[in-house]
């Protein structure tokens, strides 16, 4: 079950945006990933909570972030209740999309396990919902997936197999690259992985 800590901060200006500690590891229904944000002076923030079936669908996410909480599921494309900091009043949304994303690193892992794309295989277009800093605020938006290599890298605990994947944005046109290891972001604009107590988890076929 790996642990450890990413440092999270805005990939123009590398502003220090906090850091988030995670826990995850495959279970019985697929994969589960839970990690506590704080801020760049230590206070928590928020807490990501995410549960994703043996295909890579979102059987549940639930984010809190500034006293706003969303908890969200695949249904009918996805479907999730947002619920403001007075607790008082929640807005459901529905969108024809294939998943979740937002800060988390966890997103990255979720949507490369949910493609499961081959090197080489060309770019695949996913349209998503994004919960954006810092209250959670829904945005749909289309980015296009490719699997551009596949290393092995030798360490004490057998071999490392690392995707890299680019990552473009469909309406703006910016692209990324980014670094998978199993269940483990190793790389990304805007993420670090600053510690990791054991070696990434291997999904299952």
């Amino acid at each position: 079950m790996p642990r450890g800590r990413y440092s999270l901060h805005d990939p123009h200006d590398h502003a220090p945006l906090g850091e988030e500690h995670f826990q995850c590891a495959p279970g019985p229904s697929g994969w589960r990933y839970v990690a506590q944000r704080t801020s760049p002076s230590g206070d928590h923030t928020g807490s990501v909570d995410l549960t994703l079936d043996e295909l890579g669908r979102p059987l549940r996410v639930e984010l809190h972030a500034s006293s706003w909480q969303v908890r969200g599921a695949a249904l009918e494309g996805v479907t999730w209740v947002r619920t403001d900091p007075t607790g008082e009043h929640a807005t459901e949304g529905n969108v024809r999309a294939h998943s979740f994303t937002g800060a988390s690193p966890a997103f990255l892992v979720a949507v490369s396990r949910l493609l499961r794309l081959e090197p080489g295989a060309g770019a695949v277009r996913v349209r998503l919902v994004a919960f954006t800093d810092p209250v959670l605020a829904p945005l749909t938006l289309d980015q296009s997936w490719a699997l551009l290599d596949r290393t092995g890298h030798a360490t004490d605990t057998g071999p490392l197999i690392v995707d890299e994947y680019q990552v473009s944005e469909v309406d703006t046109g910016e692209v990324r690259t980014i670094h998978i290891a199993g269940d483990v972001v190793l790389a990304a604009p805007g993420i670090e992985l600053e510690h990791l107590e054991s070696p990434p988890s291997s999904f299952a076929a």
